[in-house]
């Protein structure tokens, strides 16, 4: 199953309310398809019986090929249904319209069927705007944004007050039902201070996950929202890397899947071929490939995070190419996915 099956299957749900023009799936050269099981007509007796023509992609209706799209993603449907999935939404993803529209989709496509997606951003350009509306310049050490006091204030009004809840909004206009938090909203989590905040300022990480507040939203089928502000136990708030705190999440609710949207294919084995890329791995594979500098800038963080939500119960996690439609679609209802799969 495509691109195309992935597109097919965002029309479960008809209350969502993005529609893009899709190529007709039925003349896509690059797509083939199991030939379709349509009901045969009985056979007269006459001399020379006229056969039904045989089932071919090129004679299915368009109903007989969503069902056989449908058909195909029972397994997958089945294998996670019930199960808890955290995507971590930025990048691309988060810039283009078109592509924020299909990752709202697939994430109430997926409510839909059966999973329980939580999803966990941040919205650094989104920042950025916000600090150059206000001549405060931004500045980055180590791929860290530099937070002071004034830029934490401004963190906390564009990630807690804007960003989700556009998404938030986002999501229930799709036809779900989702809720905005913090990682101060019910001490879902607990900030202490970079190792680093000498250099970088407010930007922190997390010491204790607290998952009540989202066990009990998930349980009622609301798709959390998460923004990556915290506070520490004296309520100093810190800006904290948005990957971790997906991997924090999901290891505190003991995921099936953490899922980290990037503007990359995946993890490549060779950094300077775009052809080259891991289709799936396992933590000892992936550590061997950081030790042999395979893996290196800002995909560092991300393996990272993945490797420690791993270790702590998290039964796969990928980093998926989220500028492709419907790459959540791909990753989770297919067995070509959307980037590079890490095991435990």
């Amino acid at each position: 199953m495509g691109g195309a099956a992935a597109k097919t299957l965002t029309n479960l749900c008809p209350s969502f309310p993005f529609t893009t023009k899709t190529q007709n799936p039925l003349t896509h050269p690059s797509l083939s398809f199991p030939s379709t099981r349509l009901r045969h007509r009985p056979i007269s007796a006459v001399a020379n019986p006229v056969q039904p023509p045989p089932t071919t992609a090129e004679s299915a209706t368009p109903g007989q090929y969503r069902v056989d799209v449908l058909s195909e993603s029972l397994p997958f449907i089945q294998k996670f249904r019930g199960k808890t999935i955290v995507v971590k939404y930025g990048g691309a993803a988060m810039k283009s319209p078109e592509l924020q529209a299909s990752v709202i989709n697939d994430l109430v496509l997926l409510a839909c069927v059966g999973l329980r997606p939580v999803m966990v951003h941040g919205g650094g350009p989104e920042i950025n705007s916000w600090l150059g509306r206000l001549n405060i310049p931004a500045v980055f050490r180590d791929g860290l944004r530099v937070t002071d006091a004034d830029t934490m204030e401004i963190v906390s009004m564009v990630l807690v007050g804007k960003v989700n809840k556009t998404l938030v909004s986002l999501i229930n206009k799709a036809g779900a039902t989702a809720v905005g938090l913090s990682g101060m909203d019910g001490r879902l989590l607990t900030a202490r201070p970079s190792p680093k905040a000498a250099d970088l300022g407010f930007v922190g990480e997390v010491a204790r996950v607290d998952p009540a507040v989202l066990r009990s939203l998930i349980e009622s089928s609301h798709i959390p929202v998460v923004t990556s502000v915290a506070a520490d136990e004296f309520g100093q708030p810190y800006n904290i890397n948005a990957d971790t705190v997906a991997g924090e999440l999901a290891a505190a609710l003991g995921a099936e899947k953490l899922i980290l949207l990037t503007d990359v294919a995946g993890i490549l084995e060779d950094r300077n071929d775009p052809n080259s890329l891991v289709k799936k791995i396992d933590i000892k594979g992936v550590k061997k490939m950081m030790e042999d500098g395979k893996v290196g800038g800002g995909m560092i963080p991300k393996v990272n995070c993945c490797v420690r939500s791993l270790a702590q119960g998290v039964t796969t996690a990928s980093i998926i190419d989220g500028r492709v439609p419907h790459s959540l679609l791909l990753e989770i209802l297919t067995d070509e996915g959307a980037g590079t799969m890490i095991t435990g």
